[in-house]
């Protein structure tokens, strides 16, 4: 049975996307198969792997109110043993519409317990909002992948971030833990993103990824191309630094097993 993760930070601009998409596409890539559901009504996961949000017939907004089954929604993207399960900007009004629902937490679960089997790795692309399209995720996973970048107030609201997953566990989820802390956009030039650094390493002591994703030109670029950036550049620092990332993600998987 596979594995169900969330990538969450209610704070906005965290690179929560760009991990998303470019760790589940390298671990994709390593021969696992993979699943990506983006519940963000942005849907730049969904953008991110070149799909035209336009031509959908069905989204991740039809699962949660339960207007499709989850295995018609599934759309096989381009890179190896990856699928997408895509976005929707509907989805922005799916938090009134559900408020009245039945069972409104557990939604999201109920529908990912029909392809938990078919893969190793289901990743949650979460809006960065603490609503009921993030209550259900959490409740949905296993674990939460916590992206940071290294920038100024790169700890603001993680307080928030950490009682919201607590309530979660303490009410719906109580198997919910923390997957790891993913640091994005370092910059080793300046003594901020070192400060960061030492600062997320202290609050969240063994949680976090040794792997560090750098800033990087080539990372930046590869949403535009609707490409992971291990598709776009495979050479580059950034597809470099994701590959790195996978297999430490990938091995202490291993290691819990």
């Amino acid at each position: 049975m596979g594995k169900v993760i969330a990538v969450f930070n209610q704070k906005g601009g965290v690179g929560k996307t760009t991990t998303n998409v470019n760790l589940s596409a390298c671990i994709a890539a390593s021969g696992k198969k993979v699943c990506v559901i983006d519940i963000d009504p942005q849907g730049n996961t969904s953008s991110g792997f070149g799909i035209d949000k336009n031509t959908l017939e069905y989204t991740s907004y039809d699962i949660i109110l339960g207007n499709a089954n989850i295995k018609d929604v599934i759309v096989h993207t381009e890179f190896d043993n990856l699928h997408l399960i895509p976005s929707s900007v509907e989805l922005a009004g799916a938090e009134i519409e559900l408020t009245n629902m039945k069972n409104r937490e557990t939604r999201l679960k109920r529908a990912i317990s029909e392809i938990r089997e078919d893969y190793d790795y289901i990743f949650i692309d979460c809006p960065p909002s603490l609503g009921l399209l993030t209550i259900n995720s959490l409740t949905a996973v296993d674990s939460v992948l916590i992206p940071i970048q290294c920038e100024y107030y790169a700890l603001e609201g993680v307080g928030q971030l950490m009682s919201t997953i607590q309530l979660v566990k303490k009410n719906l989820n109580p198997n919910l833990e923390i997957q790891g802390v993913v640091l994005s956009m370092f910059d080793g030039r300046t003594n901020l993103s070192i400060q960061v650094v030492d600062e997320v390493k202290n609050y969240f002591k063994g949680k976090v990824y040794t792997t560090i994703i750098p800033r990087n030109v080539r990372l930046a670029e590869a949403p535009s191309h609707g490409r992971p950036i291990i598709y776009y550049d495979k050479r580059s620092k950034g597809a470099e630094a994701y590959t790195e990332l996978a297999e430490e993600f990938l091995y202490l998987e291993e290691e819990v097993i």
